[in-house]
């Protein structure tokens, strides 16, 4: 895409004291990147430019051998990047269809449970079809625009490049793959991985402030209402989302202990305890969502029963009780209001106040995306507990036709996949769009949003990030 292609390079504040070693998380890279940010006054840090989500089927059992040259493999990219934005992250997480070649007592007898449950659940289960999502279970559900039943995929490995540099990026997949060059120096390709790992899907991902507006920019045709009236005056030309804001706030996400296995002091969400094998480990879900702009900006009212004002769209993205910025005089132009916007939790209980018209404008009865999902997201002391890398992806992957399509690569860190479907299912709210009378075009960002495919991977601690297991198997 030759606008990515042609960004000068991002300027990040030099750390002055950058850690001595990294985090046995694979996903705690914090630290590495730059200082905390203000943006109107409110914290954000933004990770790298960059991220491509590359999953893989393997042809076979992998063998001691196989886990040797992984890990021979990883090291040597990390041995010519630098770890940090710059340079190159990497992390490697594995699905149910791995774990399931492995003898399943011994997977049993490592594998955390959930704590509470009853029965008990192992930590990794397969994705389910959100509330939301077209699907068989959801018969009553469908979309405007993308009406695409969501899959859930069978993925032995997910690889995830993370860099402000996409040449860095396609270098070290290239390089896995057959290139036998790394960062410009002659490195022998590791042998066997073609022959063990297909991949199966390649989703690049950039997060920037204003990139959403360039992309626009240079591709018009697909940022259009059906009747060819163009919306990219609408894009806020600061927001790093394509829907206008930013979501990178400081205190929307946990410190990347609470997302572990192991925990910390806020939460202990399973049984796993210091020194076992996943304990640093944790879910990492995976999914892919078609985003329909047209109905989320629609200023003339041709998709929706009125027009789409920016205070309406901070409603659906935050919360309505009140709605934290009232936006501009114009409600529409540049987005109609700031992109920065306080993440405020106000209590588990916001988004059904708000379901049932307490502190709304004129008592409507409106839920936001972000107060329904911390119905059940926070630690008892508030604290979040996940970690999300997602943003903007402009692909044809899973649109109905073929054409670019703006898009939402999302990819979260959770302590079981039970959290997450049940994070899920309350950032649905459908329950109380049903007991409260809210009506469908006031919940959220669902009817905005088709996911095509989930799936969850565990992600294991660095010291057995290469085929977990399969040294005790």
């Amino acid at each position: 895409m030759a606008v990515l292609q042609s960004l000068p390079p991002l300027q990040r504040i030099a750390l002055a004291d950058p850690p001595a070693s990294r985090s046995d998380i694979q996903f705690n890279i914090g630290a590495f990147l730059d200082p905390v940010v203000t943006r109107n006054g409110i914290l954000f840090q933004f990770g790298p430019v960059f991220t491509r989500f590359t999953t893989f089927q393997l042809s076979r059992t992998p063998t001691l051998a196989d886990q040797n040259m992984l890990i021979s493999a990883l090291n040597k990219i990390e041995n010519h990047f630098d770890f940090s934005p710059k340079g190159l992250f990497v992390q490697i997480a594995y699905g149910l269809p791995y774990f399931n070649r492995l003898p399943q007592t011994l997977v049993q007898h490592k594998m955390p449970q959930v704590l509470n449950t009853t029965p008990s659940v192992p930590v990794l289960q397969e994705a389910v079809p959100g509330p939301t999502d077209v699907h068989p279970n959801n018969p009553t559900i469908t979309k405007r625009q993308f009406n695409v039943q969501v899959q859930i995929e069978n993925n032995d490995v997910l690889i995830t490049f993370r860099s402000d540099s996409q040449a860095n990026i396609t270098n070290a997949l290239a390089r896995l793959r057959g290139s036998n060059i790394l960062n410009s120096s002659a490195v022998p390709s590791p042998a066997g991985f073609n022959e063990l790992f297909t991949l199966t899907s390649s989703r690049l991902m950039f997060v920037r402030e204003g990139l959403p507006r360039q992309i626009a920019e240079a591709n018009p045709a697909s940022f259009q209402q059906p009747s060819g009236q163009s919306f990219i005056n609408m894009l806020n030309p600061d927001a790093p989302m394509f829907m206008g804001f930013h979501d990178q706030h400081v205190n929307g996400s946990g410190p990347a202990e609470i997302c572990t296995f192991l925990g910390n002091s806020s939460a202990h969400h399973t049984d796993a305890t210091a020194g076992s094998y996943f304990d640093n480990g944790a879910i990492q879900h995976l999914s892919h969502v078609i985003l329909d702009l047209p109905q989320f900006y629609d200023q003339f009212a041709e998709l929706n029963e009125e027009p789409e004002t920016f205070l309406e769209r901070v409603q659906y993205m935050f919360r309505s009780n009140p709605p934290p910025n009232l936006g501009n005089r114009d409600q529409f132009t540049n987005g109609g209001g700031p992109a920065a916007i306080p993440n405020t939790f106000q209590g588990t209980d916001d988004a059904l106040h708000a379901a049932q018209g307490i502190g709304t404008p004129n008592g409507q009865h409106r839920i936001g995306h972000l107060s329904a999902l911390q119905r059940s997201s926070r630690a008892p002391d508030g604290t979040p507990m996940h970690m999300r890398i997602d943003g903007p992806g402009f692909d044809k992957l899973d649109v109905p036709g073929g054409a670019d399509t703006a898009k939402l690569q999302f990819s979260i860190f959770v302590p079981s996949a039970f959290f997450f479907s049940e994070m899920r299912k309350k950032q649905a709210a459908l329950g109380l769009q049903e007991t409260f009378e809210v009506d469908e075009s006031e919940n959220g960002l669902e009817r905005f949003l088709t996911a095509t495919r989930r799936q969850n991977f565990l992600i294991p601690p660095v010291r057995h990030r290469a085929f977990p297991l399969l040294e005790l198997a």
